[in-house]
């Protein structure tokens, strides 16, 4: 049923409204294609006309985001993160925005920007990385799993929490032969931990990562230099850890030591080892479930957080493969 509802924002701030509108009203405009609404505005009010449901959802995206303008520039892709939040759950344990303790529970602050969990499966990863020493991190591409990891190392050292971050990768190349690459060891590897470093500009900017760097409070390596090590009071991520083998995979774990958190992340639908070698993480999914401390979080397309087109080519692959 088509009806017609106003949004009152209670505070008349004009600088604020306008980023909230964006330029020539571009975030409004995403707001109506997305929720199949028409919205008019004029000052602090918006008079909403769709389905009554979807005037529901327009009500607390656009409060929400009149909200994150105390502090944050609204782009598109933030309009689609808010959108995405609300309609991703219809459920009963997606709390409403509205109250903000979903949020306040587990949102953190870095020197560039506030990350706050979207939907259940991404609050409850938070909640098991503060809790457990060990937590995984297992579903597609999208669903933020190294990007709120990270965030949480980068809380936990900032709290005095670790003495440092350590951030892992398994140099496997993703269904392609590379081939010879130039350059010493440093720049061999950078590739594969392209996206980590990729999180940490966007959490803290680039001249605040390389300080961290040089003074070694953050160090991003490949696995295979992980032998051999004892490493206390700190804070380790294993991304992509569908490419470790089951001998790599106890090897990193075992390098836990006192005082230290460490979070593994991974898809299992995208395994680049060689055909016939099982992947690591898959075996100590199986193995370490029933362990005290340890925590795993399964994401699933509908978590997904990119662009709409990424969860629709997931679920495409999911059911070719479920066929």
């Amino acid at each position: 049923m088509i009806t017609t509802q106003e949004i009152t924002i209670d505070s008349l701030n004009n600088k604020r409204l306008a980023n909230l509108c964006g330029q020539f009203d571009e975030n409004i405009r995403h707001i109506e294609n997305q929720l199949k609404i028409d919205i008019l505005s004029h000052g602090n009010i918006f008079r909403v006309t769709g389905d009554k449901l979807a005037i529901s959802t327009a009500n607390k995206v656009i409060l929400s985001l009149y909200n994150l303008t105390l502090n944050q520039t609204i782009d598109l892709e933030q309009v689609h993160i808010v959108l995405q939040e609300f309609c991703m759950q219809k459920n009963d344990n997606f709390l409403d925005n509205t109250d903000d303790s979903y949020n306040h529970d587990y949102q953190i602050q870095t020197a560039r920007k506030l990350i706050r969990p979207r939907g259940v499966n991404q609050n409850s990863y938070l909640a098991a990385i503060q809790e457990d020493d060990l937590s995984f991190g297992i579903g597609p591409a999208g669903t933020g799993k190294t990007y709120l990891a990270v965030a949480s190392a980068i809380q936990a050292l900032e709290n005095d929490e670790v003495r440092r971050i350590i951030l892992v990768r398994p140099a496997v190349e993703a269904g392609e032969n590379l081939g010879f690459l130039p350059g010493d060891m440093s720049q061999k590897v950078d590739p594969y931990l392209r996206p980590m470093y990729d999180a940490l500009y966007d959490m803290l900017g680039s001249d605040q990562v390389t300080k961290l760097i040089e003074q070694n409070l953050i160090e991003v390596a490949p696995l295979a230099f992980m032998r051999g090590r004892s490493l206390n009071e700190s804070f380790l991520i294993l991304d992509e850890a569908q490419n470790t083998t089951i001998e790599q995979m106890k090897m990193f774990l075992t390098r836990i030591g006192f005082g230290s958190k460490a979070v593994v992340t991974g898809d299992i639908t995208q395994i680049d080892l060689p055909k016939g070698q099982k992947s690591g993480l898959i075996h100590c999914a199986n193995i370490l479930k029933k362990i005290d401390n340890i925590s795993f979080t399964y994401f699933i397309p509908e978590d997904v957080v990119r662009h709409d087109l990424v969860k629709l080519i997931i679920e495409a692959y999911e059911s070719e493969n479920s066929d």
